[in-house]
């Protein structure tokens, strides 16, 4: 039986300052989930997004001889977080997507321009 006395009488009902907190963490809850559960994904993707970039950068750079700016407007859309960056001396492009993705393209003769693989990419460094 409640009397005026018990704790649960006594509860003051919650600001919107308090409601607001509540949800605010409960969306940052949500949206970290979905980040852990699409984590792969988004791995991927980005990894796809930086061999394309590093690909098509060294094309444009040392196959058709344009400028390193000039090559960022032969991506795709949806490609905004991917940067190239050259290396003139060794005819190198390498894209990056930060904290999750990087790749390295070489243009080799009459190869073209070839992906590295992570053994070679370590070598460089």
């Amino acid at each position: 039986m409640a009397t005026a006395t018990s704790p649960s009488a006594n509860k003051p009902p919650l600001s919107t300052r308090q409601k607001l907190l509540y949800g605010l963490i409960a969306v940052l809850v949500l949206a970290l989930l979905w980040f852990m559960f699409n984590f792969a994904s988004i791995k991927a993707e980005a990894k796809a997004g930086a061999a394309y970039g590093a690909h098509v950068g060294c094309s444009c750079r040392y196959v058709e001889g344009r400028s390193l700016g000039s090559c960022e407007s032969d991506f795709e859309d949806g490609m905004a977080l991917v940067s190239i960056s050259d290396d003139d001396a060794n005819k190198r492009v390498t894209a990056s997507v930060p904290f999750l993705a990087h790749a390295v393209a070489e243009r080799r003769g009459a190869f073209g321009c070839v992906q590295l693989n992570e053994k070679e990419i370590e070598a460089l460094d």
